[in-house]
């Protein structure tokens, strides 16, 4: 039976243990939109998994959508993402970025002046979006041009070539959520009547543009993506999940990218870790609020080759370590999750400290 604990290989990434620490926003970044030095703490403390997916990072300026979100397309930002990833090496950790251009969802508090809010139509989120003024409404995005498309193919192929100059294994991109590249696939925000709207397999060929973009610019085995079919998060509705990802996995099956992520969170008529393995060859990491024995059930089964823990990476830095012995778990605090400073944030204990946190009331 495979193991958690045991080494696995994604492509070109060399897993120490299957456990993986999922992206997750955190709303931490400096001024700049650039990891601080308790950014490269928090990751740091969590260099036991066998593989980091950082929190989403904007490849530009216009695809910040959230309150102090971490970029890859300045110089300082790369620079900044240097320290966080010589700390996690340094303790034997490997590490991908995650890309998120936000698309449509987004508030202009949250931007720079000169960023613009664009999507695949003209479409309106009726999310809400978080700022330092408390929420607000997205704005009605502007419709991205045929011809401006390949623009931001590019500028993905790119912040991934910052991603590697930044000291990161590869990356992963965000394709669910209700952010761009989900923004193309789906029904309910993609309109299009060019090559990218339509049938399925011309919805998919953003994100399939974008993964080859990324295999090309850095290697294949240095790329993964992410998915969740079916997912409603900031307001996204699909008439045809089982034929919108069943055209995605077909165009992208034949790339030998390193693994693809699934939040298993299945829906009528789609049970998404099954259909994705009957539909993609290569490595799966499967996720959704997964226990220990969850995750050992699930790759007993088959159905995936590692494990993505979130919340539970926020309130037990040393995961792997409590898994292997049986320890407690602490629960995080949910009123630290977004922004904030270092409490609820790089304050949890690991085992043998001194194991008193603030916990919800």
């Amino acid at each position: 039976m495979t193991d958690l604990f045991s080494p696995l290989r994604l492509g070109d990434l060399n897993l120490s243990n299957r456990i993986v620490m999922a992206p997750m926003t955190r709303c931490r970044a400096g001024d700049r939109d650039e990891p601080t030095p308790e950014v490269a703490q928090y990751y740091r403390q969590r260099a036991s998994a066998g593989l980091i997916v950082s929190e989403g990072v904007q490849p530009s300026v216009h695809g910040k959508g959230y309150f102090r979100t971490p970029g890859i397309h300045e110089p300082e930002q790369i620079a900044a993402w240097q320290a966080v990833t010589q700390g996690v090496r340094a303790l034997g950790g490997s590490m991908v970025m995650q890309l998120m251009h936000c698309g449509r969802v987004g508030a202009p508090a949250n931007k720079h002046a000169a960023a613009q809010t664009v999507a695949p139509s003209a479409i309106r989120s009726r999310a809400g979006v978080y700022t330092v003024n408390g929420m607000a409404p997205c704005p009605v995005p502007r419709a991205l041009e045929t011809d401006e498309i390949a623009g931001i193919v590019e500028e993905h192929a790119v912040a991934a070539r910052n991603a590697v100059a930044a000291g990161f294994d590869g990356v992963e991109l965000h394709c669910t959520s209700g952010y761009l590249p989900m923004q193309f696939l789906a029904t309910g925000t993609n309109q299009r009547t060019d090559r990218y709207g339509g049938s399925p397999v011309n919805r998919a060929r953003f994100v399939a543009e974008v993964l080859e973009a990324l295999a090309a610019a850095i290697g294949p085995g240095r790329v993964g993506f992410r998915i969740s079919p079916g997912n409603t998060f900031n307001d996204m509705t699909d008439d045809t999940p089982a034929e919108t990802y069943g055209a995605l996995l077909a165009a992208v099956d034949g790339l030998d990218l390193a693994y693809l992520h699934v939040i298993n969170a299945p829906i009528a008529g789609l049970d998404p870790l099954p259909f994705v393995r009957r539909r993609w060859r290569g490595a799966v990491i499967g996720n959704n609020d997964l226990t220990l024995e969850r995750a050992q059930e699930m790759l007993a089964h088959g159905l995936a080759d590692a494990a993505s823990f979130g919340r539970l990476y926020i309130s037990n830095p040393d995961l792997v370590e409590r898994f292997r012995r049986g320890a407690p778990l602490t629960e995080p605090d949910r009123r630290t999750f977004y922004a904030g400073d270092a409490k609820g944030f790089i304050d949890y204990p690991a085992l043998g400290a001194n194991e008193t946190v603030a916990v919800p009331a």
